[in-house]
């Protein structure tokens, strides 16, 4: 492999597969895991950081999160370098076996699963507000309820754009996301010191020290914000010069730039409303302020265009285990082809039907981010750790880089299973 990652130690690296294509720029790598990362978790900044107590314990702890933040994408690359495989669960698979491997397929659907409700939740949310600025006063008609916009709007846009074999239609509209997330923070921290008609400022609160739970209950939110690791060994593979050092400075540029537009929306978003900001900063603001408004449009916009892409990654690994199913009951070729129309139609429909019910059951966001965040820790801090003691067990590396390589992954694997035990325990009494 050309651009050795490992610095010229050990043996020569595995070669990716064929169907790696290497031909993605520093600068589109950039762009892209910004994109990957900049999405709903945006509009729950605000609301995370009143959880923390205020903006200088949130800002902590996202510093903290950043380290391992960007510590997972450095150790996924090296870990695709050792392995040789060219996707997220053919990493883990190869380096920490089938049974850990077929814990992360299962942990991608179920992530997968709940980003899609997220996306419906949060385009309901806006839909709400677009007809409540359209049709003003009293009270609104049928047509106007989120149980008749979204099914709507998924029968006729969503689910025609998450029917095809690929999705190499979506790179012509993928952008919005992180237009629409650059227009959202630059309008929120403008909207703080002009203060428009009709938007009401609430005192700054007043804030004593937060006790610790307070504090963590941020890391949902951070993991839900944060996450483009699902995508990071395929955008790795993908690039030019792929040394180690190289791609740890697009990772650290990537989460910079990502963490400067979640702090400026979180702390201005937090200092506009205070206690009462909403779990979804744009439904705190009036439903008639022109900026607002297209900011709620463009956020909507590139919720949609991003939905098929999850439904993809998420229907390529149900597609997978089809594939893998038919071929150990030797089933007939033609229906154990992934592709084919009898496999890919019903599971499309089924995942639309499915998530589109689960946000119409969840009302909250939070709730939402809660569950999302907790199962966000395997792919941020778990595996990259199991990924990492498995890697230098392989590679002859000197046994004190080794022992402080092993702690780090020991150090990564404790703080996921405490994040996502605490999350998903915050989750379940929340909906209880």
């Amino acid at each position: 492999m050309e651009g050795q990652a490992r610095g010229g130690r050990g043996p020569p690296e595995k070669p990716l597969p064929a169907a790696a294509s290497r031909s993605l720029s520093s600068v589109g790598a950039i762009f892209i895991l910004l994109k990957s990362a900049l999405g709903a978790g945006l509009l729950s900044f605000p609301w995370a950081f009143h959880k923390a107590g205020g903006v200088g314990p949130a800002f902590l702890v996202e510093l903290v999160s950043l380290v391992f933040l960007i510590s997972g994408l450095v150790i996924l690359g090296y870990a695709a370098s050792v392995s040789g495989q060219a996707t997220y669960q053919g990493v883990v698979h190869g380096l920490c076996g089938p049974t850990i491997g077929k814990l992360c397929e299962a942990c991608f659907i179920i992530n997968l699963l709940m980003i899609s409700v997220a996306f419906f939740r949060v385009i309901g949310d806006q839909l709400e507000k677009l007809c409540d600025s359209l049709l003003p006063g009293g009270l609104q008609p049928w047509y106007a309820t989120q149980r008749f916009t979204l099914p709507t709007l998924s029968a006729l846009v969503i689910l025609p754009l998450s029917m095809p074999r690929d999705i190499a239609v979506q790179k012509y509209t993928s952008t919005l996301g992180t237009l629409a997330s650059c227009y959202l923070a630059l309008v929120i921290t403008v909207q703080y010191y002009l203060w428009p008609h009709g938007l009401v400022q609430e005192p700054r609160p007043s804030l004593s020290p937060p006790p610790w739970t307070s504090v963590f209950s941020v890391f949902p939110t951070i993991c839900f914000g944060f996450q483009c690791h699902e995508a990071a060994v395929s955008i790795y593979c993908s690039m030019r010069s792929q040394s180690l050092s190289h791609w740890a400075l697009v990772s650290v540029l990537s989460l910079l730039a990502c963490c400067l537009i979640y702090s400026l929306t979180g702390a201005y978003g937090f200092l506009t409303f205070g206690t009462g900001v909403s779990a979804d900063i744009l439904m705190s603001y009036p439903g008639d302020d022109v900026a607002i408004i297209v900011a709620r449009v463009l956020f909507a916009v590139s919720i949609v265009t991003v939905y098929p892409i999850v439904l993809f990654l998420g229907r390529s690994v149900m597609q997978d285990f089809w594939t893998r199913s038919c071929r150990g009951a030797r089933g007939p070729l033609v229906l154990a082809d992934p592709t084919g129309p009898w496999v890919r139609v019903p599971l499309t429909i089924l995942w639309v039907a499915v998530t589109l019910a689960m946000a119409l059951f969840l009302p909250d966001l939070s709730e939402i981010i809660g569950i999302i965040g907790g199962i966000s820790s395997f792919f941020i801090f778990i595996f990259p750790g199991l990924c990492l003691i498995c890697a230098v067990g392989v590679e002859p590396i000197g046994p004190r880089v080794k022992c402080c390589l092993e702690a780090w992954g020991v150090i990564s694997v404790l703080l996921g299973t405490f994040i996502f035990g605490q999350s998903t325990v915050a989750a379940v009494l929340e909906l209880l």
